[in-house]
């Protein structure tokens, strides 16, 4: 594996090697402290960001390695209309490894064609976000214990949000693994994800739009925001963004064993009155995101280097 455009790169082998290093980590972070020590990281993020460019930044650094690039399209040379094949040509010779998050779906792979260093799809368009999954197994298989014979309830914005489908895309692999699909109609999970990833499995779903009635029969709720940047008419994202709204009487209803993630930001999807209840691990679940993308890091680095 010499980049990381989707989850699919990794096999399951691949994801529990990462899973097992990211562990040994969290557990021992000194012995990893220099183990990137003189190589440079790039984070080329065209779009904003806060969890997933900083714990980026966070795991080199953990890594003993430096960190450059750039926050922002504007603060950059696309601003001048620079192509992204020709932006990683030139970080290509600054940095080891890059981390590239951009509006356009499958942008990270067209740069992936024209780099010499290993990169990392930090999240393109709607399309994919395969380090956000990454962090979400880490997540499930260190509180739950495993990654097969669960039931996972993906709520909100499943049409455009690239975390649900790439983690879709990953537990359609482990065995005994349900899906309920929450949603309003016009936000449901695209049919190319139904069709080639359910269907094709034949991976046992369900879509429903009341959250209510579904709550007692997950293992795991995987919450998201209606995400504003996604919609061309602001109508449409102010009559769909309160659609579901997780809240304590809610969570009266769930198992003592459901957890709830979120890959953040939220807005109102959430109240903060859940915050509190011991099955909330969002905010562990950003934690987690460091050592998993240090593991990454670290692997592809080492790939590159044999």
């Amino acid at each position: 594996m010499r980049h990381l455009m989707n989850v699919l790169n990794l096999s399951v082998e691949d994801v529990a090697e990462l899973i097992v290093l990211a562990e040994d980590m969290m557990r021992e972070p000194a012995k990893y402290s220099e183990v990137c020590k003189g190589k440079k990281l790039a984070t080329c993020f065209y779009e904003p960001s806060t969890r997933t460019r900083l714990s980026f930044e966070a795991a080199m650094l953990n890594l003993g390695g430096q960190v450059l690039g750039f926050s922002s399209a504007d603060s950059s040379s696309a601003a001048k209309g620079e192509s992204v094949a020709d932006t990683i040509r030139v970080i290509s010779g600054y940095a080891d490894i890059c981390a590239m998050r951009h509006p356009k779906e499958g942008a990270p792979y067209v740069a992936s064609l024209h780099s010499s260093i290993p990169v990392i799809n930090a999240g393109d368009g709607g399309h994919n976000h395969p380090t956000q999954t990454l962090t979400d197994l880490l997540t499930i298989k260190n509180l739950k214990g495993r990654l097969d014979n669960l039931t996972v309830g993906l709520c909100g914005d499943l049409k455009f949000g690239r975390t649900v489908h790439s983690l879709v895309e990953a537990m359609v692999r482990y065995p005994n693994v349900k899906f309920v699909m929450i949603s309003p109609p016009e936000l449901k999970i695209p049919d190319y994800l139904r069709r080639d990833m359910l269907e094709a499995n034949g991976i046992e779903y369900k879509e429903v739009n009341v959250l209510e009635d579904v709550l007692p029969e997950l293992d795991l709720l995987y919450m998201t925001r209606v995400q504003r940047e996604r919609f061309f008419n602001e109508e449409d994202y102010i009559r769909l963004k309160d659609s579901f709204i997780l809240d304590a009487k809610k969570m009266k209803l769930a198992p003592k064993d459901m957890l709830v993630l979120h890959p953040l930001p939220r807005v109102n999807e959430i109240s903060t009155e859940v915050d509190k209840d011991p099955r909330a691990v969002y905010f562990k679940q950003a934690q987690y995101g460091v050592y998993i993308r240090m593991a990454l890091i670290m692997t592809l680095l080492a790939e590159a280097d044999n």
